[in-house]
């Protein structure tokens, strides 16, 4: 009976001890951004940044114009990296019928995951066909926070999503978003 007693007590101070403990979170913070228009007759960047506004206050900016709208056909594919000596294949490569995307949230789950942010903040809120140009506008990495840390957690280290864009089966936009998990 004693030995159950003394179980019963370390049980009871490791979970007051728990209870009281700090919480742990990770924290993202973007390191930087690369954007290309593969085919310059059918876009241009007219931005494409991270800004600084603080030592804990960073957004990324992007506005995409396009020269041949409208777009009627779109094929995105996401690929998440992780640095090992470079950067590595990491969980996601995935390709998804854009317009099917913005059409329908439930089309694909895990593309929704990395886009669904996006296109909260950005003009990508209908479907196909797309005339306009593409902004999106002060994406912060609170919003990626959420995303890594409480939705899907990762694991700490520098990684990179790429994005490539497809527009009538050819290759027009490359995307690449760095970021730091802590």
């Amino acid at each position: 009976m004693g030995m159950y007693t003394h179980t019963n007590q370390k049980l009871i101070q490791l979970i007051v001890i728990l209870y009281f403990m700090p919480e742990i979170t990770s924290k993202f913070e973007f390191t930087n951004i690369i954007c290309n228009c593969v085919d310059e007759k059918f876009c241009a960047m007219d931005y494409c940044y991270l800004k600084s506004v603080n030592r804990s206050y960073k957004y990324l900016s992007v506005k995409v114009h396009l020269l041949q709208p409208p777009i009627t056909n779109a094929k995105v594919n996401f690929a998440m990296y992780k640095r090992f000596s470079g950067y590595k294949p990491f969980l996601y490569n995935i390709t998804v019928d854009g317009c099917k995307l913005l059409k329908n949230r439930k089309y694909n789950p895990v593309a929704n995951y990395f886009f669904g942010f996006f296109k909260t903040l950005s003009n990508l809120n209908h479907s196909c066909p797309y005339h306009e140009d593409i902004i999106v506008d002060k994406v912060t990495s609170n919003i990626i926070n959420h995303h890594a840390t409480a939705v899907l957690p990762f694991p700490e280290g520098d990684y990179l999503v790429e994005s490539h864009w497809f527009i009538d089966d050819i290759e027009r936009a490359v995307f690449k978003v760095f970021g730091t998990l802590s």
